[in-house]
């Protein structure tokens, strides 16, 4: 298993610095293509994912996807009223085929999902996006690392305080506190090899390396939500998509709330 998962995760690595560089209408499909096999994992968890409602679901969050690029539509609150209205009409017009919460599920479905994956695209097309859209990975992949070696290393000498026992028994807050310095210190030490290329000052690097420190506390709180879906639905991973890690969403679910948060924070303070 550990093998498998290396593997697969030296590929992920690969794939990700390959569509990071490249950018452009590559990247923007290729998220496209993710968010919508993320949203079909999570639809098959509430057993909708073959249905009308899906569907629709999947047209509007291809909508959105282009609009970003030829921005056909200028505000996207049009797209989001149209979207829900033609859920309403798919959930009555069938009525009782869904129930009430495959209704929401699927409205929450594409924000959770399709939008918020949106956000690694939106920040690559940012100046200095080419170097910015790393924070995160930071933020998701490199404080996830860190907080699993700290907690394991040092987690027991500090009393290994558990994060929410219930949910995520082998999270520790000791662990946490690791993961958000580690993503800290990773950014310092990426923004300092990268400084030239970026044409920032020295206190830009640390202001990175902040954002790169909230981004690193949300992004457990984006892993924790997916595991809590999981074990409302009693599932162990949403998909087997990628060999030793899971689907889609195993593997992205703390990019999904981080990349957002990176892309605001990037975009007002930098």
């Amino acid at each position: 298993m550990f093998k498998t998962r290396l593997i697969s995760g030296i590929v992920l690595v690969a794939v990700a610095i390959v569509l990071m560089v490249t950018g452009n209408e590559v990247l923007l499909t290729a998220m496209l293509a993710i968010s919508l096999i993320g949203m079909f994992e999570l639809y098959r968890v509430l057993k909708i994912e073959k249905t009308l409602l899906a569907i629709v679901s999947y047209l509007v969050t291809i909508v959105f996807y282009c609009n970003l690029e030829w921005n056909f539509i200028s505000d996207n609150m049009v797209v989001a009223m149209i979207y829900i209205i033609a859920l309403m009409f798919v959930y009555v017009l069938s009525y009782p085929k869904f129930e009430a919460y495959q209704l929401f599920g699927a409205f929450f479905g594409l924000f959770y999902v399709g939008v918020m994956l949106s956000f690694i695209y939106q920040i690559r097309m940012l100046d200095k996006g080419a170097y910015l859209v790393w924070l995160v990975f930071l933020c998701s992949w490199g404080c996830d690392t860190c907080a699993y070696c700290v907690g394991k290393l040092w987690g027991k000498a500090f009393g290994n305080h558990k994060m929410s026992p219930k949910l995520s028994p082998n999270k520790s807050i000791e662990g946490a506190v690791g993961g958000v310095v580690g993503a800290f210190l990773l950014t310092v030490l990426y923004a300092f090899i990268f400084k030239n290329q970026m044409g920032i000052a020295v206190y830009e690097i640390f202001i990175l390396a902040a954002i790169s420190a909230v981004g690193g506390l949300i992004s457990m709180i984006g892993d924790l939500t997916a595991s809590a879906i999981k074990r409302n639905y009693d599932i162990k991973d949403y998909g087997k998509l990628i060999p030793g890690h899971g689907g889609i969403l195993d593997r992205f679910d703390s990019m999904i709330i981080t990349a957002p948060i990176i892309f605001y924070m990037a975009y007002y303070l930098m």
